[in-house]
């Protein structure tokens, strides 16, 4: 009986303030208590290996938290330490944004140029086995503890993929160094690829853009490519759609309470010049991404293409504890809120549909032989167009004509630009 004192005493003080327990309106709190007192020393004095006290009540804090929804957890002081790190651009490991389905790890994303990315794991993936250890019944903790890991060394993943049977990738880490954004120009057509929301987002976005204007003078719209982009930072988020909008909600988030509502708008700079946007999604394209393409959707700013996205429309806020007596922070991760887009719908396990769905594919080919007139027997000027058209076979393709070879969303993207380009030119005329 002492022991459940002495526990219920310990809870008090970690769950809130003791008066939150007052005996007369929180009665059934006490007898849930008065069971997890017992059920702690049962375990603590019985279970097949010594388990220390701090390991147990952290299983239990993040226990309570995954159990209710796949995204809330608890975060050790390791882990703190490394998601700060996440945030700011750099760390260590794989490189892919996870989540719990089922018992098993799902990829929602593996991060651009990362090892993870690099080894072929592709967004809705599944990570059944780590190295020799079943996945199913390990929390997403633990199970990204086990793919953490000294840089050099590597880690065999058993991936179950849709369509195929399961099989191994083995996967080296390695310090990841995230460039959130990058930019190509194709034929007077900005395109800019942002593979993750972090604290550079919107400053490397911002510096994309001065480029290509300053090396362009004539740009006839951009293509915005978020596919497999895992999210990241709400205020990143809100400040990238700001630079496509020139008014408006961009997003709002929505808790409990009404007094929890929060809508974030525009600040009037389109730094575009209102060109013509195309944005690329895909079903790895997640929560920060999402609340893009669905504010320049809602907004009609841009079109959207590419297929369903993922469907993370809720907000996870960050909440640091520090122990009494100790420097070293832990934390938790706590669903507060769902995101909305402009026109009121939530995102939360829908994802954002596209205006016009395109599929993943390699439809054509930049080493298809193409023919023309010219190429017909005794076809008129045969004898003149016979020296282009043996230059034009030699010719070896740019890194850029490859992508584009590979790459069907993308091509399709640039069409719908020159032809949006094209009509308001027809228009203004």
């Amino acid at each position: 009986m002492k022991f459940i004192i002495r526990n219920l005493l310990f809870l008090s003080i970690l769950f809130g303030s003791s008066a939150s327990f007052s005996a007369s309106k929180n009665k059934e709190t006490y007898e849930y208590l008065d069971l997890f007192g017992k059920v702690f020393d049962r375990v603590r004095s019985e279970y097949v290996e010594e388990v220390t006290d701090q390991e147990l009540i952290e299983k239990a804090i993040d226990g309570m938290l995954t159990g209710l929804d796949p995204h809330s957890g608890y975060m050790n002081e390791e882990v703190w330490q490394e998601m700060q790190m996440d945030t700011q651009g750099k760390f260590g490991g794989l490189g892919i944004e996870i989540t719990m389905e089922e018992g098993f790890v799902k990829v929602i994303s593996p991060i651009e140029d990362s090892p993870a990315y690099e080894a072929g794991i592709l967004a809705g993936d599944f990570i059944i086995q780590i190295d020799d250890t079943p996945v199913f019944g390990l929390t997403l903790n633990e199970s990204v503890e086990l793919m953490r890991g000294e840089k050099g060394k590597a880690v065999k993943l058993t991936i179950s993929r849709e369509g195929v049977e399961p099989f191994e990738v083995t996967v080296v880490r390695d310090i990841i160094k995230i460039q959130s954004v990058k930019h190509e120009v194709y034929n007077d057509i900005g395109y800019l690829r942002i593979t993750s929301f972090t604290e550079q987002t919107e400053e490397g976005l911002l510096k994309s853009i001065n480029t290509i204007q300053k090396e362009n003078e004539d740009i006839n719209g951009y293509v915005l490519d978020l596919r497999s982009n895992p999210g990241g930072l709400l205020n990143q988020a809100v400040k990238i759609t700001d630079i496509f909008l020139k008014r408006g909600e961009i997003v709002s988030t929505r808790g409990r309470e009404t007094k929890d509502i929060r809508r974030y708008r525009a600040k009037n700079k389109d730094l575009t010049n209102g060109k013509p946007i195309v944005v690329i999604i895909n079903g790895g394209s997640a929560s920060a991404s999402e609340i893009v393409a669905g504010a320049l959707q809602d907004h009609r700013r841009a079109i959207v293409i590419g297929t369903q996205s993922f469907g993370k429309g809720s907000v996870q806020t960050i909440i640091p504890f520090q122990r009494s007596n100790s420097d070293n922070i832990s934390g938790i991760r706590l669903t507060t809120a769902r995101y909305y887009t402009p026109s009121g719908e939530s995102i939360q396990g829908k994802g954002i549909t596209p205006d016009i769905v395109i599929e993943q594919g390699e439809f054509e080919s930049f080493d298809f032989k193409r023919y023309s007139e010219s190429d017909l027997k005794d076809s008129l000027d045969k004898e003149d167009n016979n020296s282009n058209n043996k230059e034009e076979d030699n010719v070896e393709l740019s890194e850029k004509e490859e992508r584009l070879a590979r790459d069907y969303q993308l091509r399709r993207a640039l069409d719908l630009i020159r032809g949006l380009s094209l009509f308001e030119e027809s228009f203004e005329e």
